[in-house]
């Protein structure tokens, strides 16, 4: 996010608008947090009504009780007319280069099984091999860059009409965009869950085998087989960068042994 666009929502909205928002967003009281945070309520509700200026550590200390994301935590601090603390470095920065060498090393070492690390809008910054075998027959422009990995698996050219529990794993992908979105109120994210909505018109409602299971598989039918993965997700623990912060690392392992044996042939082929 820019300095400009930072100033832009300092303007629509004062730094006590946004922090009522991101409190009730986290569904906290005033007394809730005023407690957790070791501010007055009475200070609290001065601020969130305007008629209180807030310091700079207590914005800081307001939004980790919060949780809320650095990219909003710099929208809170130009709010409340301080710089913005936390940068954003595009991924291919060379000061993010030591981030870029542990996330190699991750995809690197989930081989021979697919593992992709993407932003927050679920753009695909990198991949390993082992994703290759499960494109076949993907629309191009679905894989011209900046390629969306979501869209890559609903979107009806994607890997759609290939997976053969569609409605279980779109229901999964639409639950976890709600998360995201009740998490950040990123508008982009809206604007996925409209569009993968869309796809769904007409499409059967997922079982009730899938409200029963564990986790969600993904199963896709291949010239040579049937595959099938778990996912499990990665992020950075402790990041002071915004882009480090967003980032997540997918990784999917096989669900059966028949999988495995496939994409340790596909390994050996290349």
């Amino acid at each position: 996010m820019t300095a400009r666009s930072l100033d832009m929502l300092a303007v629509e909205k004062g730094v006590g608008e946004l922090l009522r928002e991101w409190r009730e967003r986290r569904r906290f009281s005033q007394l809730d947090l005023a407690c957790e945070s070791g501010v007055s309520q009475k200070h609290l509700s001065f601020v969130e009504s305007g008629r209180s200026a807030p310091s700079r550590d207590m914005v800081v200390r307001l939004s980790e009780h919060l949780e809320v994301p650095l990219r909003e935590r710099n929208v809170l601090l130009v709010a409340a007319g301080f710089a913005p603390m936390y940068r954003e470095r595009p991924f291919d920065d060379p000061e993010l280069a030591g981030a870029r060498a542990a996330v190699e090393r991750v995809l690197e070492a989930h081989k021979p099984f697919p593992a992709i690390a993407v932003d927050r809008h679920w753009t695909i910054l990198a991949s390993n091999y082992a994703a290759e075998p499960l494109m076949t027959g993907v629309d191009p422009a679905l894989r011209t860059a900046p390629v969306n990995a979501l869209r890559l698996s609903l979107h009806p050219g994607g890997l759609a009409p290939r997976i053969l529990n569609l409605p279980e794993w779109r229901a999964h992908i639409m639950e976890r965009l709600r998360r995201q979105l009740a998490a950040t109120g990123d508008t982009v994210i809206a604007g996925l869950i409209e569009e993968f909505s869309r796809y769904a018109e007409g499409v059967d409602e997922p079982s009730q085998a899938h409200a029963n299971a564990i986790a969600v598989p993904l199963r896709i039918r291949m010239r040579e087989g049937v595959v099938s993965f778990l996912s499990t997700v990665t992020v950075f623990g402790t990041p002071t960068d915004i882009t480090l912060s967003e980032l997540i690392l997918e990784t999917f392992l096989p669900a059966d042994e028949e999988t495995a044996v496939l994409m340790q042939r596909f390994a050996a082929a290349r």
